[in-house]
C-alpha cells in the first residue's frame, strides 16, 4: 500500500507519498481499506512539531477516516469485513490501508458519503463538545463564531443555528461570509475591513456576545473578547493565525466573563461514553437536514500537498478530503 509519511518533523513539504507494508490486524483490531480520509489544521501542526502531541518518527499523519473492513484480528466482535466505518486515531489515516482498534471505530451511517464520514468527526465533534460541554450554550443566545468558513468554524455555524442561537459569522472575506450564510448565519462581520469590537456592539444591541467561539486567536482574540458580553464564554479552539494571543485578565472580570479551553481530543478519551453519546446527537442532526457537513474540497491522497497548503495559507473552506484510489 502507499501513505504520507512523516520521517522528521518540520517542513510538510518534506513530507512523502510512499510505499508502505500492508497493516495486519492485531487482537482486537481490524484493518479498515481508507476511502477517504479528512485533513484538519492540527495534522498541519502535527507535522510541523507544533502540537501538543509528537508521536515518534517515522508516523502516518491524519486522525480520521472512512471505509470498509478487510480484515479482523482475534477477539474483534463489534465488526465483520465488509462493514462501512468511520475511524477516529491519533494518526495513521493518510494511508490506503489503516488497523485500528474496535473501540476507534463507528458505523457509517446510513446515507452518508465517505467523504462526509472521513470528515465529520474532528469538526463536528471539536465545535459541538464546545458549545455543548463548555459553553453550555442555550437557545436564543448569540454566539460569534471566528473563522467561520473554515472546517470547525462552519460547523460551529451549523452546530449553533441546530441548537437554536442567534449566530453571527466573522471572517476575512466576503465569499467566506457568504458561505457561512448560506449555513444558516444570521449576520456576518468582516475582520480585515470593520472593528471588531465594534461590529459584535452592534450586531448585538450594545450587549455583547454570549459565547465567543475562536480557533484563530492572533490579533483578533483581545478585540472579539472585548465584544463579549456579562457571563460571556469566550471558548479558546485554536490559533490558526499563528500567534497565541496574551489577554489582559481584568477584561474577564469586567464582565464576570469566563475563558473556557476546549480540548476534545483529551475530553473524548477521558470520556468515551460522553464523546458517544455526542457523535449520536450529530449523526440525529445529519439525518434530519439540520446539519450538512459539508465538503468543499476533494484532492486524490498523492496530491495531499494541496490540502496542506490550502490549510497553511488559510485558504480552506469548510472541509478538505484526501481520497484514497
Amino acid at each position: 500500500m502507499k501513505a504520507v509519511v512523516c520521517t522528521q518533523y518540520g517542513k510538510v513539504e518534506d513530507l512523502k507519498y510512499q510505499d508502505m507494508p500492508d497493516p495486519i490486524a492485531g487482537p482486537g483490531q481490524v484493518v479498515v481499506e481508507v476511502k477517504a480520509a479528512g485533513l484538519n489544521f492540527p495534522d498541519l501542526l502535527l507535522v510541523q512539531g507544533l502540537y501538543q502531541m509528537k508521536p515518534p518518527t517515522p508516523f502516518v499523519p491524519g486522525a480520521e477516516c472512512a471505509g470498509i473492513i478487510s480484515a479482523v484480528g482475534e477477539g474483534v466482535n463489534r465488526y465483520k469485513t465488509g462493514d462501512k466505518v468511520m475511524a477516529y486515531m491519533m494518526n495513521g489515516a493518510f494511508a490506503q490501508k489503516i488497523a485500528v482498534a474496535q473501540e476507534a471505530l463507528v458505523p457509517l451511517p446510513t446515507g452518508m458519503g465517505f467523504d462526509i464520514g472521513a470528515g465529520i468527526t474532528t469538526t463536528y465533534a471539536t465545535s459541538y463538545y464546545a458549545l455543548k460541554q463548555r459553553a453550555k450554550l442555550q437557545p436564543g443566545e448569540t454566539l460569534v463564531v471566528l473563522g467561520a468558513a473554515g472546517g470547525v468554524g462552519l460547523a460551529a455555524v451549523e452546530l449553533g443555528v441546530a441548537m437554536g442561537a442567534k449566530v453571527i459569522a466573522v471572517a476575512s472575506t466576503q465569499e467566506k461570509l457568504d458561505l457561512a450564510a448560506a449555513h444558516g448565519a444570521q449576520m456576518g462581520i468582516n475582520y480585515e475591513k470593520e472593528d471588531l469590537k465594534a461590529a459584535i456592539k452592534a450586531a448585538t444591541d450594545g450587549k455583547g456576545a454570549d459565547v465567543i467561539y475562536d480557533p484563530v486567536g492572533g490579533k483578533y482574540a483581545e478585540p472579539a473578547l472585548r465584544g463579549i458580553g456579562w457571563n460571556g464564554r469566550y471558548l479558546v479552539i485554536g490559533f490558526a493565525a499563528g500567534e497565541i494571543p496574551k489577554i489582559p485578565l481584568n477584561l474577564t472580570l469586567l464582565k464576570s466573563a469566563s475563558l473556557v479551553g476546549v480540548f476534545w481530543g483529551a475530553w473524548a478519551m477521558r470520556n468515551p461514553a460522553g464523546h458517544v453519546q455526542n457523535m449520536k446527537e450529530i449523526f440525529d442532526m445529519f439525518a434530519q437536514g439540520k446539519i450538512k457537513a459539508t465538503v468543499t474540497a476533494h484532492y486524490p491522497m498523492e496530491d495531499f500537498m494541496q490540502g496542506f497548503d490550502d490549510l497553511a495559507q488559510r485558504k480552506a473552506k469548510g472541509k478538505i478530503v484526501l481520497i484514497s484510489p
